[in-house]
């Protein structure tokens, strides 16, 4: 080892590539058991074309940044790729604000404004507080009374416990998270990366 310390180096890369190996292992196949819930649950908010020939699943949590970010390249794949669906899960991990503004988006879904006011809260430079979220509600033509309503409803509660719960059996640690196929992407990804996995998934299942 005094004589070529390498060997050490080597062998820390060599266990880190297999415990990186396994996570990749382990994780193909929650997303191949939990693939129902994942790409089939009635009422998931979807952005894109409904019948897509090829979908993203996305986890996020509003009020991160790094969601922000990729909120602004899924935006540019989907203006290209007119086959793509994707399906929102929406990940509320960075506290009560978190929350709230995932209950507004899932009311908002009552009301056929889903993808409007997501739009709306991930371009906020603040926090998704109660103030803005009305705000961007009542510009976008939302009855904002029932929104505020709707987002005390429970259902909305079970639904953002179940995505959690889904994450975690996925081993998802942050956001934002995209699953295609059956790989898990986390962080925020270039458009180009996101375009190149997709077309690797349409060519598989081909």
């Amino acid at each position: 080892l005094r004589r070529d310390p390498s060997i050490l180096r080597d062998a820390f890369s060599a266990i880190q590539e297999a415990e990186e190996r396994s996570r990749t292992e382990t994780q193909r196949a929650a997303i191949a058991a939990h693939r129902s819930a994942l790409f089939e649950t009635p009422g998931d908010p979807v952005r894109g074309n409904p019948r897509g020939d090829v979908t993203i699943v996305e986890f996020f949590d509003l009020r991160c940044p790094y969601c922000k970010r990729l909120h602004a390249e899924m935006a540019e794949v989907l203006r290209r790729d007119r086959g793509l669906r994707v399906i929102m899960k929406d990940l509320p991990i960075l506290g009560p604000q978190s929350v709230v503004g995932s209950r507004a988006l899932l009311a908002a879904q009552r009301q056929g404004k889903y993808t409007e006011l997501h739009d709306a809260l991930m371009r906020l430079r603040g926090e998704p507080t109660e103030a803005a979220i009305r705000t961007e509600a009542q510009r976008l033509g939302l009855d904002v009374s029932r929104l505020f309503r709707d987002m005390e409803d429970a259902a909305i509660q079970r639904r953002l416990d179940t995505n959690i719960a889904l994450a975690r059996t996925l081993q998802i640690e942050g956001t934002p998270a995209l699953i295609i196929g059956e790989t898990l992407i986390p962080g925020a990804v270039p458009a180009e990366q996101i375009e190149r996995l997709l077309e690797a998934e349409r060519r598989r299942a081909r």
